[in-house]
């Protein structure tokens, strides 16, 4: 048997991981039945399944027929790139408002990747702020503020 996927192993060991941290952290709470569900039940049943699916993809890896892949270099500017576009989205949304704090998030994680256009960039922030406005705003009436706050001062 020999690994010819080396994607799918390393995807498949995280689903494996996250499904016993989801097992694990479960173990404190009360399991109850499939009847009547207690807090633990849930999360145990989620991590079983990714468990399980980890081990079917893990396993796929081996197949004789699975394309050869490996795994790319690690890449850290891209991942750091995001966060801190995810972080400053985070402390910008209450004072900054939905759409300066999404644009700047979308904007910023754009340049994470090697394809960037400024125009797939923008026609993507318009998309994302009118789907984030009708969800988060109209239809879950979700309470935080569109625009910054001096704005809506006056």
């Amino acid at each position: 048997m020999q690994l010819r996927n080396h994607r799918d192993l390393i995807s498949g060991l995280m689903f494996i991981a996250f499904g016993l941290i989801f097992i694990f952290a479960s173990r404190a709470y009360n399991m109850g039945t499939a009847a009547k569900m207690g807090p633990a039940y849930f999360p145990t049943m989620l991590g079983g399944l990714l468990v399980f699916l980890g081990i079917l993809i893990g396993a796929a890896g081996f197949k004789a027929k699975a394309q050869e892949l490996r795994i790319e270099r690690f890449q850290a500017k891209p991942i750091l790139t995001i966060l801190v576009g995810v972080a400053l989205f985070a402390l910008l949304l209450p004072k900054m408002g939905l759409v300066v704090s999404l644009v700047l998030l979308i904007l910023i994680s754009s340049l994470a990747s090697h394809e960037f256009s400024l125009r797939a960039s923008l026609i993507a922030t318009v998309v994302l702020l009118l789907m984030s406005w009708v969800v988060f705003v109209k239809g879950l009436e979700l309470q935080f503020p569109l625009l910054p706050a001096f704005l809506m001062a006056q």
